[in-house]
């Protein structure tokens, strides 16, 4: 695998779809060389090692990979290829796992997504390949849904000091659209606000707690994932201004940067859902990230959400690196 950004977010990428497509097979019947999946990771010399299977539908929701170069001389210290990829579909509005798929990007929105059994099996799938082949040797990639919880599989290996590449597709972030509003002055305006309550609310729920203990954010800040949004897709679009909030808010000085790194690492929800004693674990909060910004125009939120434009050769993208500190 060519040591390429591009080629290897196509890559990723790719490995989702064929996820996608296993599904479509398994639903359809398509077997043996009636199979629509395996070109999808047979044309990039990966081998399926593995389906994931949800335990409530039995669908497949994801797969392992293994990387089979044609050549001996392909070695990862040199091209950075992986050996293993860990990859997730997004939902499928198709009956015989739509509904399975909803209920899973519900509990997305509650913050609930860690307490699924699908979560579990995929994070359970990650710790076994990364204790059989290391840490620098698995990727992780994830589209929408699956992008999701790919987040949470790595977040949690992160947590323990291990630190998987990650591609993630389309990842949720789902809050108030103030990315959609066009004047800066009142995006800003609004953001601000927002830091200033979410600030407020996390230190009143912090003194009634007496919790002194070390965050879990400061413990992912090494994980740096690599995000892909597109400005039209609604449901990712805001990690964009989540993260420019964040260095403008330092820049600004006077107390906003200590105001902004506590608002960054709490979401409204969880904190009303934390001052109730539920736990939450809301996936869109990061500390670090490399994020890549499709900018080319799309033509509505179907194109602007779909895995397809990422292997795209004529994207038009910005890639920024933000580190907690």
């Amino acid at each position: 695998m060519r040591a390429n950004a591009h080629h290897r977010t196509s890559v990723a990428a790719s490995l989702v779809q064929g996820v996608y497509i296993l599904e479509r097979d398994r639903q359809l019947k398509r077997q043996g060389a009636q199979a629509l999946a395996p070109p999808w990771w047979e044309f990039l010399h990966f081998k399926l090692l593995r389906q994931l299977v949800d335990d409530v539908d039995s669908s497949i929701f994801g797969a392992v990979y293994e990387f089979k170069p044609p050549t001996a001389g392909c070695h990862q210290s040199i091209d950075e290829s992986p050996r293993y990829v860990i990859a997730f579909r997004g939902t499928i509005t198709e009956p015989d796992s739509f509904l399975r798929d909803l209920k899973l990007d519900v509990r997305i929105i509650r913050n609930g997504l860690h307490e699924t059994s699908r979560s579990e099996a995929a994070i359970q799938a990650v710790r076994n390949v990364v204790a059989a082949a290391g840490e620098s040797n698995v990727w992780l990639a994830g589209h929408s849904l699956g992008a999701a919880v790919a987040m949470l599989a790595g977040k949690t290996m992160a947590k323990t000091g291990i630190c998987i590449q990650a591609y993630l597709f389309n990842s949720p972030f789902l809050s108030a659209p103030i990315e959609r509003i066009k004047d800066q002055r009142v995006k800003h305006g609004l953001r601000i606000t927002g830091s200033v309550i979410k600030a407020g609310l996390a230190i009143a729920a912090n003194a009634k707690k007496g919790n002194h203990s070390i965050d879990p954010f400061d413990a992912l800040s090494a994980w740096i994932p690599k995000l892909f949004v597109n400005p039209g897709d609604h449901l990712c679009s805001e990690y964009i201004g989540y993260f420019q909030h964040r260095n403008k808010m330092s820049e600004i000085g006077f107390g906003f940067g200590a105001v902004e790194r506590l608002a960054t690492r709490n979401s409204f929800r969880g904190l009303i859902m934390s001052a109730f004693g539920k736990e939450s674990e809301p996936l869109h909060l990061l500390p670090s990230a490399s994020l890549t910004v499709n900018l080319t125009p799309s033509h509505g939120f179907r194109e602007a959400h779909g895995i397809h434009q990422w292997w795209r050769p004529d994207l038009n993208l910005q890639t920024k690196c933000y580190q907690y500190k």
